[in-house]
């Protein structure tokens, strides 16, 4: 989807955004697979999170600018908020708070 982005500045600044944040929630997880401890891995899986909130922010914006077709955005925010809300309740689980 990023890459039938219009060729504009501000379509390039939010798809570049967009691409880091969510790649960066796949390699934050595969980094907790090698971590050396609980509290590490549960650091990854915070930062996983905190970049599948960047996602929606990201894809949020590229609904409201237009640049994209909405239904496509959906489609992707759909997803974005399923894995945000299996990555929380696992940083939940880890905190070992009830939810």
């Amino acid at each position: 989807m990023i890459d039938t982005l219009p060729q504009k500045r501000s379509a390039w600044v939010i798809g570049d955004q967009l691409m880091r944040a969510g790649t960066s929630i796949g390699a934050n997880l595969i980094e907790a697979r090698a971590s050396s401890s609980r509290l590490e891995f549960k650091k990854f899986y915070e930062i996983a999170l905190k970049s599948a909130n960047e996602t929606k922010y990201w894809l949020c914006l590229l609904r409201d600018t237009k640049l994209v077709d909405e239904k496509t955005v959906e489609k992707l925010l759909s997803e974005a908020v399923e894995i945000g809300n299996m990555l929380g309740s696992g940083v939940l689980k880890l905190k070992n708070k009830k939810f």
